[in-house]
């Protein structure tokens, strides 16, 4: 049986991620602070993941996001350049 994942932030760290949940003008910003929040409050990942978030997501894209933020931080979170479709044409 897999070892349940928890998440303990700095109160650092927490502040930064209430501030960005509940101010950031980027959605899916707000939305990644959420469920790390959740997390750290002491629910499972998983259980954010189908039930914790305004549309239910994959749970691997939960603890990838986990993963990031405690591998980088916010910047983490971020999407980087160069993700998404490509255009098809090209003047």
């Amino acid at each position: 049986m897999p070892k349940r994942r928890y998440f303990k932030p700095t109160e650092e760290e927490k502040a930064e991620l209430e501030m960005i949940r509940d101010k950031h003008y980027k959605a899916y910003l707000r939305e990644k602070a959420g469920a790390l929040l959740k997390i750290a409050s002491g629910q499972s990942p998983h259980q954010v993941a189908t039930e914790g978030l305004l549309k239910s997501r994959d749970p691997d894209s939960i603890y990838s996001w986990l993963d990031r933020y405690e591998a980088e931080g916010v910047e983490g979170l971020l999407v980087k350049d160069g993700r998404g479709r490509k255009p098809a044409f090209s003047p």
